[in-house]
């Protein structure tokens, strides 16, 4: 990373991972040339927008970048699905530090406010029906965000588990054929139906979740509190929480690069 005062932002190593990711730059029809700007000043300009959660407007002047180019670049690099990819980079490296712990994996969600509304927002049951999405969250044994995603305020969160536990156990390298499976799958009573149970156990993945009206939710919830603390990592980007993206898709990007965020500063702190 170059030693301009935008640097501080982006941890030690981070750009070194996401520069392969990043598509090459387009010349442009009417004869202007390729984009000027370093591609790493624009990355650490994104990451202080979901850090900072501030507007693109109010991006401060030591990026030495206009705020449209950060934003074009930024729904550039999204719809070529550079945070997903920079996540799962990163995630492979944990792994191959031995560092991912699947005998059990935690599903949990949060309720995030949206503050423009937009498509995956409805009304919160928990938050006197203001519109709102759910945040949800599979990590692994210790807290690490290996899949993220998001449903509108109102839909159950049990409609949630399938698409992020398929989302888990068909993420791969296809390069090393890199390929995770739960052992045991840890959530709370909302996610207790037992159409679930049985199609969990059909994947041959353990469940501990709590029956509604016959078993205590506090035995599970002594493996459940690592997502909670995952879940004050995630919310602790200003720009995840509360929801300023009318665009789901947007939203997500912010969400996977503060996933990506998180397992790197966790990776550094294990390996340092």
């Amino acid at each position: 990373m170059g030693q301009g005062a935008w640097s501080w932002i982006v941890p030690d190593g981070l750009w070194e991972i996401a520069r392969p990711l990043i598509p090459a730059d387009r010349v442009r029809p009417q004869g202007g040339g390729r984009q000027n700007t370093p591609d790493e000043m624009l990355f650490a300009a994104i990451i202080y927008i979901l850090v900072s959660g501030c507007a693109w407007r109010a991006l401060p002047p030591c990026f030495g970048v206009s705020k449209s180019t950060v934003h074009r670049r930024f729904m550039i690099w999204s719809r070529a699905g550079v945070w997903g990819r920079l996540h799962g980079s990163v995630v492979h490296r944990l792994d191959d530090a031995g560092l991912v712990d699947v005998s059990r994996v935690v599903l949990d969600s949060v309720h995030v406010r949206g503050k423009k509304g937009g498509d995956h927002t409805g009304p919160s049951p928990v938050d006197r029906g203001k519109p709102g999405s759910e945040m949800h969250v599979l990590s692994d044994a210790n807290g690490l965000p290996l899949i993220v995603g998001l449903s509108a305020g109102d839909v159950h969160d049990s409609r949630a588990l399938k698409p992020m536990v398929e989302g888990h156990r068909t993420r791969h390298d296809p390069y090393r054929g890199r390929y995770f499976k739960p052992q045991r799958l840890h959530a709370d009573k909302a996610y207790g139906i037992p159409q679930l149970r049985r199609w969990l156990w059909g994947k041959r993945i353990g469940v501990v979740i709590a029956r509604k009206g016959v078993e205590s939710g506090e035995r599970s919830g002594r493996r459940r509190w690592v997502i909670e603390r995952t879940m004050s990592w995630l919310t602790g980007y200003r720009r995840v929480s509360p929801r300023y993206e009318r665009q789901p898709a947007n939203y997500l990007a912010f969400l996977g690069l503060a996933a990506a965020l998180c397992c790197y500063k966790r990776l550094l702190e294990l390996t340092m």
